[in-house]
């Protein structure tokens, strides 16, 4: 494949998201285009500066469209666990239906930090677990002794408070909001 320039490739970029309807890492988009990965890092700075609904996930790159945003009710909730629960915390919200859209932690110098998790099954669980020990990155909970808010979706409120309900009984949540 030959090298895509700039508008074109930004362009074929958003239109492989469209239609493929999952996040796509950002190794594949760049193998894709014959470019570099910091290429479509780049690209996909850009495009989300022009208000083009993409976000990074644990799992790659995803296209948001309205209908789907639409279609959710949201919540913030306030947990606490430690960082080896993080996995039965996870599978408990998406067996209920849930998606979890991001976690923010309250930092003593840089306030909220809030990074996107995206996680909405099993499969998409056992990827991020798997991400975090390859990386042997940390959770964001270890800098808050346990701390930490999510932001979950579901098709329904019903699905929330199933959630909701879940973790309150394994002990792991502080306070719906």
């Amino acid at each position: 494949m030959k090298k895509l320039l700039g508008e074109e490739r930004r362009k074929i970029l958003l239109d492989m998201l469209k239609q493929e309807g999952q996040p796509i890492t950002g190794t594949e988009l760049a193998n894709r285009a014959n470019v570099s990965r910091q290429v479509i890092v780049s690209d996909m700075a850009l495009l989300k500066a022009r208000n083009v609904p993409i976000m990074a996930t644990s799992q790659g790159y995803v296209l948001f469209t309205a209908n789907i945003e639409s279609a959710h009710c949201e919540r913030q909730i306030a947990c606490r666990h430690i960082s080896i629960d993080t996995e039965e915390e996870l599978n408990i919200l998406v067996d209920a239906g849930v998606t979890v859209k991001n976690v923010t932690v309250e930092h003593a110098v840089y306030g909220e930090i809030t990074a996107s998790i995206m996680v909405s099954s099993r499969h998409d669980v056992q990827q991020f677990m798997q991400k975090i020990a390859d990386t042997k990155s940390n959770l964001l909970l270890e800098l808050t002794e346990g701390i930490h808010i999510h932001l979950i979706s579901a098709s329904s409120e019903e699905k929330l408070d199933f959630a909701v309900q879940q973790l309150q009984h394994k002990g792991f949540l502080i306070a719906p909001n």
